[in-house]
């Protein structure tokens, strides 16, 4: 059995996923939730099929609540410890940081930036931001991970990235067409109903809020308020909660 790999960012053991390829093989994933994070094996990232693409929104959607932590700077590829470069690589739906290797043993990339490199996101509107800014204190940018304003900022003041989320209508059109033919929606298929996306962060929050204070009453005896835990809303894990939603919903 493969040995997990350590995690560039935490240097702890990396949790193996099995998947298969789009050719039909085998092909193991190794997954960090805590620093939310994957890396991939030379090409890796390439290879996924749809029905993989499918099993990795169900892994995601189960640590959707997970206790996260920032990455770590510098991080150092799991295969011969040297550190990874940062760098930007751009596709149609915006630009999107990966970590690689210099010797080319793979790369490392956190969940958001892997969506926007399959296309799985959209740009928000200046209203969808105007509601969140009533609503989140801040957010998870979804490009480079960090915590931004939103009530004062309107892009990354890091990466300068357009906030963006992942869409459910563009996640099942880029999953036909990395399927082709023989796995796209039938016509006639009745899409899901939108789901608000300050609904989705103040749900994902609440579940946060509960599981945090589940822990602290473990631990010490006691619960913790809301502000302990504070509210940074994630663009990540919203998308994530209702691209599964949408994909329950066709399943059935």
């Amino acid at each position: 059995m493969t040995s997990a790999p350590s995690c560039p960012s935490c240097r702890q053991p990396m949790q193996i996923h099995r998947f298969t390829s789009n050719q039909g093989e085998p092909l193991e994933l190794d997954i960090c939730f805590a620093c939310q994070g994957l890396w991939f094996d030379r090409h890796e990232n390439l290879k996924l099929s749809p029905a993989s693409v499918v099993e990795l929104f169900r892994v995601l959607h189960e640590h959707r609540t997970d206790q996260h932590q920032p990455l770590a700077d510098p991080m150092a590829c799991p295969r011969c410890n040297t550190t990874l470069a940062k760098g930007f690589d751009v596709v149609r739906s915006g630009r999107y940081m990966i970590y690689r290797c210099g010797r080319q043993h793979g790369r490392f990339s956190a969940f958001s930036s892997f969506m926007v490199e399959k296309g799985f996101v959209r740009h928000m509107t200046r209203p969808e931001i105007d509601d969140l800014a009533q609503r989140v204190g801040a957010i998870y940018c979804t490009s480079c991970g960090a915590p931004v304003d939103i009530r004062k900022d309107h892009a990354c003041p890091y990466c300068r990235a357009a906030f963006s989320l992942i869409d459910p209508q563009a996640v099942m059109r880029a999953m036909e067409g990395y399927a082709q033919a023989s796995a796209r929606v039938p016509a006639g298929t009745p899409s899901s109903p939108p789901v608000d996306i300050g609904d989705a962060l103040v749900a994902l929050e609440r579940d946060r809020t509960r599981a945090e204070r589940e822990r602290h009453k473990n631990a010490f005896g006691h619960t913790a308020s809301a502000a302990d835990a504070g509210f940074t809303g994630d663009l990540l894990a919203a998308g994530v909660e209702m691209v599964w939603a949408l994909i329950k919903t066709r399943s059935h």
